[in-house]
């Protein structure tokens, strides 16, 4: 027993010490968040779990590193976790700790926003819509119903990383943890009652002990115990009201997000490296690429409404994983130049130097050195700086680091990474549309249409969130009698919806009517179409679509959801209008499709009976199905929807979420085939392309949903459209530009490709864009293009040093000589 009780006590101790040598201490001042008591310059990018599969997630995070990230950013999906009340979900792409997991085994820090509300043009914002109909509740104010709900599965999630030890304080990789989500934005409309719940929301939070900062982002004035924290594409202006905690940016917007009916949005790598350059040069210290990896809206879970499948957001990493060059490897190059300036920026001394001609530098001092930061924020003119006797041209819009002062190593606004220019190829898979062979089934509805078999009753419009977003689809079936005599009845009829649904598909007496779809959110407009009725029993049949539920806004829980009408009749009889309400007679509800309660994507529960003749087209309410086999190679996959109408699609029973290539891009005239000029400040609507053309045409089919052999394609078409036309391809790099200044080293690499050919070389003042270049007034004498081909041709990747001893001599007197290649891959 004592030999026993000794061993026990050394392995308690053994414990206890190994325990505290993992731990890591994490606080912060005034400065910096500190680790381990020294001030850090932290560079974090968002990477949302259930966006991605956990097969992409250890590649995802080794890039992340690789370019120069400290930390790993993700919001927690509470509707995902929680999709109906006590009932939990942490597996596959949910697995929240397998991805913590993974970040940590790459040696990188995360950052845990609970929320648990995330906007993140998520499904109603992260909540689950079983809140919504729970009695006497209130959601994002000081609500008890609400904050009990809140605490309880922001209590479990906290738990569940205490017992993997995934906080620092355990010596986890969780450095900092996050509770609510932009509510300044939307407080003041909340009055008191949101003042008291932002303090309960922070009490709350520091009562779980977890050993790490918690945050608020966009909070002015935070409760004390919290930091307050910048969100938005600049955040170099923004100033903590705290004067002990540190300047920190949880969402710099590389890029925006898709809506269904918009254009493609674009961000230049030269404009986010100047808004990260500028935040670290007014004293940040802590910034968050939001996002890093958008990654998909798989299933239902894309919000908005009329949020898009891909969430690709221009980041660093593409939707595919793929690297997004040049923004990447340009963003790369100032993360290691921060890391470098480490000390200088978060303990040496702060001198400002405001300029002439919107021009300012700061100096940072530290033990006899120096760095400095020159500014220009003039956004059409260059300025030329000069600091401790030296002069430099700073180009319009962009920040020049100087480690010592005295030479520039970095320019936002020079771009030295290579520019890739990705394709879509076919692999060795039934990628021509020919090839794939269709199967249907009609989706049944004649128990809706026709027999109006319901599943609930109700004297009234019901909100569609009602049945707790079980569904996208939810049927409203009521019958109207009529007699002749009837004041209404005239030779001129119609059916009227009032909605503030989204899309609606009207049916009369088994008889398809129309539908009508909402611009960009909900429809204010009704829909009214002419209608034949007859004398007795008339049925009337509404089928509402959602296409994701709002995410943002002050009560954005409030906005009506599906056909709150009122829904009439309307009679037109000479100038005589009569009008008949329908909306409190009684309707009956019925949730979903037939085919999507029977599983008909999933293999094992698909009908036995496919149709294999007279594949119809252009038809709506149907079910298609293939085969095919996959790609060849690790290229990501993806399929073309081209010629199909709305609807959901599934490859081996997975959902790769709503398709809707038929939505073209407004062709507002604010598309450009101009190359964007990074110049000045951006918004969502600068930059834009793709107007006109299909929303989105390319739906990302990850590679572990697929398997060896004949993989399985299921189609819902909802609107109707021709199937004939999809085919799958992979994403792979075409070609390679780039550009760089005499006597720097272009690099060039094709990712695992070999170089092709060179389309374009020259040494000199080339003109254009990738794609698009020229020979400028002057150049080298020699054959600048033979000479890449012998250093670059069949090689995966190159390095050329751009100098007169190996291209020549140029004639150029007055501009810099740049070597420019474009290679294909």
């Amino acid at each position: 027993m004592a030999s026993h009780s000794i061993l026990t006590l050394f392995a308690l101790i053994f414990v206890f010490k190994f325990s505290f040598v993992l731990a890591t201490d994490v606080s912060y001042d005034g400065r910096a968040i500190t680790i381990d008591s020294q001030r850090r310059i932290l560079l974090s990018g968002s990477i949302h779990y259930p966006r991605s599969t956990a097969e992409m997630w250890p590649d995802l995070i080794k890039k992340a590193k690789e370019g120069g990230l400290d930390a790993i950013e993700t919001y927690i999906f509470w509707n995902a976790h929680e999709p109906v009340r006590r009932q939990y979900d942490f597996s596959g792409n949910l697995d929240f700790i397998r991805f913590l997991k993974t970040v940590q085994n790459e040696g990188l820090y995360a950052v845990l926003r609970i929320g648990p509300y995330v906007c993140a043009e998520w499904n109603y914002g992260g909540f689950p819509v079983w809140l919504h109909n729970m009695p006497g509740i209130e959601l994002r104010t000081a609500n008890d119903v609400f904050m009990n709900e809140m605490q309880n599965f922001t209590s479990l999630i906290v738990d569940m990383a205490k017992q993997e030890n995934l906080f620092a304080s355990q010596g986890g990789p969780i450095i900092i943890a996050q509770i609510e989500n932009e509510y300044g934005n939307v407080m003041s409309q909340y009055g008191a009652a949101g003042k008291a719940y932002v303090d309960w929301c922070a009490n709350m939070a520091n009562s779980l002990d977890i050993g790490v900062p918690w945050i608020m982002c966009q909070q002015p004035d935070p409760p004390s115990s919290v930091i307050g924290t910048c969100n938005g594409w600049y955040c170099h202006e923004w100033e903590q009201t705290n004067p002990n905690a540190p300047k920190m940016w949880t969402e710099n917007w590389t890029g925006w997000f898709k809506s269904w009916g918009g254009s493609d949005p674009y961000r230049t790598a030269e404009d986010v490296a100047y808004a990260v350059a500028r935040f670290f040069q007014t004293g940040g210290s802590f910034q968050n690429y939001y996002m890093y990896h958008g990654g998909t809206n798989f299933g239902r879970v894309a919000g908005g409404p009329y949020i898009t499948t891909t969430y690709d957001y221009d980041a660093p990493l593409d939707e595919f994983g793929n690297l997004n060059q040049p923004k990447y490897g340009h963003l790369k190059q100032l993360h290691d130049m921060l890391h470098l300036l480490e000390e200088a920026l978060t303990y040496g001394n702060v001198t400002n130097m405001p300029m002439d001609n919107s021009a300012s530098a700061t100096i940072f001092s530290l033990n006899g050195t120096s760095a400095c930061f020159l500014v220009n924020e003039n956004t059409t003119a260059d300025n030329t700086i000069t600091i401790q006797g030296n002069q430099f041209v700073v180009p319009a819009w962009s920040v020049s680091i100087l480690p010592d002062c005295q030479t520039e190593a970095y320019n936002t606004a020079k771009v030295t990474t290579q520019t890739s220019i990705m394709v879509k190829r076919s692999n060795g898979a039934e990628s021509e549309p020919a090839s794939l062979v269709w199967s249907w089934m009609p989706e049944d509805i004649h128990d809706t249409v026709v027999e109006q078999k319901g599943q609930r009753f109700a004297s009234q419009l019901i909100d569609q969130k009602a049945i707790n977003d079980a569904s996208d689809y939810l049927w409203y079936m009521t019958s109207l009698n009529l007699d002749k005599n009837d004041p209404i009845w005239t030779k001129n009829m119609s059916l009227r919806v009032n909605g503030t649904g989204q899309i609606m598909h009207a049916f009369v007496n088994g008889e398809y009517l129309g539908s009508d779809w909402a611009m960009y959110g909900t429809f204010q407009k009704s829909f009214e179409k002419n209608v034949n009725l007859n004398p007795g029993s008339n049925k009337i049949t509404l089928l509402s679509a959602t296409v994701g539920l709002q995410n943002y806004g002050p009560y954005f829980d409030l906005v009506a959801d599906g056909l709150p009408g009122p829904v009439e009749i309307v009679g037109r009889n000479g100038d005589e209008t009569i009008i008949k309400d329908l909306s409190a007679h009684t309707w009956s509800y019925k949730i979903g499709m037939n085919g999507l309660e029977k599983n008909f994507y999933s293999s094992e529960n698909s009908p036995p009976t496919w149709q294999t003749q007279n594949l119809p087209m252009n038809r709506n309410m149907t079910w298609y199905k293939t085969t095919f086999k996959a790609p060849l190679g690790n290229d990501p996959v993806v399929v073309d929807m081209l010629g199909l109408g709305k609807g959901l699609a599934w490859v081996n029973g997975n959902s790769i979420g709503r398709y809707w290539p038929s939505y073209l891009a407004v062709n507002d005239g604010s598309c450009s085939t101009e190359a964007c000029d990074y110049r000045g400040k951006y918004s969502n609507s600068k930059c834009v392309s793709g107007c006109g053309e299909p929303t989105q045409r390319w739906y990302h089919v990850p590679r572990s949903f697929l398997k060896d052999g004949a993989n399985e394609l299921v189609l819902f078409e909802e609107f109707g459209g021709n199937p004939s036309l999809v085919n799958f391809q992979t994403v792979v790099v075409g070609s390679v530009c780039g550009s760089v200044a005499e006597n720097n080293t272009l690099e060039l690499s094709c990712h695992g490709r070999p170089i092709s050919a060179i389309k374009y070389a020259h040494f000199g003042n080339s003109q254009g864009n990738c794609g698009s270049f020229r020979k400028g007034t002057c150049g080298a004498t020699t054959d600048s293009l033979s000479a890449i081909q012998n250093s670059c041709v069949g090689k995966e990747s190159c390095s050329v040093i751009a100098s007169g001893n190996v291209f020549g001599a140029t004639n150029c007197t007055d501009v810099p000589n740049k070597l420019v290649v474009e290679a294909l891959c």
